[in-house]
Formats: C-alpha cells, structure tokens, sequence
C-alpha cells in the first residue's frame, strides 16, 4: 500500500468529513511523532501492532562483490520492527 492509498482508503472510511489534505497532513505528523519517538526513547510500542526499536549492528568483516576482498563494516543502528502476537499469527 502506498501513502497515496492509505488517504485514499482513510478519506473512504472517515465519510469525507475530513479532507484528503487534512488526512495528509495528520499522517505525516503520526509519523514524525512516531521517528521523535524512536529517536529519544529508543522505541514506539502500538499495542495489538507491534514495537519499533533502535537496534544494533556489531561491526563486523563483509566481502567487495566486485573484488572478493575484505571490508571492515563500522558498527551502526538501525530500526527494527516486532509485530505484536495477534498481529503476527494473523499472516
């Protein structure tokens, strides 16, 4: 589903009480709270959908596909997502 689609799919839902541009705006600030979220507390629990949480990566030794030769990786993070159990036996 693209951005798009969720407005669209929102904008049906909502019985065109609020706009798509309303619904646009209130998206991308759900998702902004949720990156501040994961940002300062380390992670962004939904109960019944799941937890966002900063992960890490150890450094470790990877290989140039071109060349074959090593390459040291540097430690970083990224973000990882847990489904929530009712959400994931439901797949």
């Amino acid at each position: 589903m693209t951005k798009a689609e969720l407005i669209d799919r929102l904008h049906k839902s909502a019985g065109k009480d609020l706009s798509k541009k309303a619904l646009n705006d209130l998206v991308d600030e759900l998702f902004a709270l949720i990156t501040k979220s994961v940002r300062k507390d380390k992670r962004f629990v939904y109960p019944g959908f799941g937890t966002f949480a900063v992960r890490k990566r150890a450094a470790r030794v990877g290989r140039n596909p071109r060349t074959g030769e090593p390459v040291n990786i540097a430690p970083s993070k990224t973000v990882a997502f847990k489904p929530a159990p009712n959400l994931k036996s439901g797949l």
